[in-house]
């Protein structure tokens, strides 16, 4: 009775020697079986705001910078295209040839018409030439615009390196050579030596092939003229052979 706090007796003493803990501030301790609850971490300080200067009425305001910018802002204006003056020497020469056809189908064609050819001859070349006229005009309007032409995509070409004079003079003579040989020894040796020589001229080679294809072409356009289009180009030296 004196040891049982439930039948009216008092409660028995602590054991000596036991100190007393306070009871310390902190979460409560869960029940078994429960977990507890998270425990927040404080919240950070804020950052201080900055601070905003003041605008004056009836001041325009710009608009704030984005992180994406406008590629147009950012694009070099070019300058604008200067007209190339020598394409006006290739219009002059143009329209030189285009009158140059005009006056002389105009001048020394005759008229001859017959029941084979109503048209007669002198309209073709006037046409030519006349056509010639307008390209010229045209081109000369479009240079002064600035026009100029593209370089080719396919086409290598260092624009930086001279001139190579001996190509071009080599196919001038190749060309000249043609034009004095093909009445006296025909157009079969003659265009012989044009084609040869131009193979030449252009670095190839390969001389006895060079030869038999000149040969060769020589001959088919000898014989596509006179048998395809009734025109007879002058033999020369073969003549009666071929």
């Amino acid at each position: 009775m004196t040891t049982r706090p439930d039948r009216g007796g008092d409660p028995p003493s602590r054991p000596p020697g036991v100190p007393v803990v306070p009871a310390q501030p902190g979460p409560a301790t869960a029940p078994a079986g429960v977990s507890p609850a998270p425990v927040e971490p404080p919240p950070a300080p804020a950052a201080p705001a900055e601070p905003v200067e003041p605008v004056e009425p009836g001041t325009p305001q710009e608009p704030a910078a984005t992180a994406e910018t406008d590629p147009a802002a950012d694009a070099v204006a070019e300058p604008a295209p200067k007209s190339d003056r020598a394409q006006y020497g290739v219009c002059a020469f143009l329209a030189l040839v285009g009158g140059l056809v005009v006056v002389d189908a105009t001048t020394r064609i005759g008229s001859a018409l017959n029941t084979a050819d109503p048209i007669g001859p002198k309209p073709v070349p006037i046409l030519l030439g006349v056509l010639l006229l307008v390209v010229a005009v045209i081109y000369g309007v479009d240079v002064a615009r600035g026009g100029a032409g593209e370089p080719e995509a396919g086409e290598d070409v260092d624009l930086s390196l001279p001139v190579d004079w001996r190509t071009v003079l080599l196919l001038i003579g190749a060309f000249a050579v043609n034009a004095v040989l093909i009445d006296r020894l025909g157009w079969v040796i003659s265009g012989t030596i044009l084609f040869w020589g131009s193979a030449y001229a252009l670095g190839n080679r390969h001389y006895v092939r060079n030869l038999l294809i000149a040969v060769a072409l020589s001959l088919i356009t000898f014989y596509t003229f006179a048998i395809g289009l009734g025109v007879d180009l002058p033999a020369g030296v073969l003549q009666g052979i071929l």
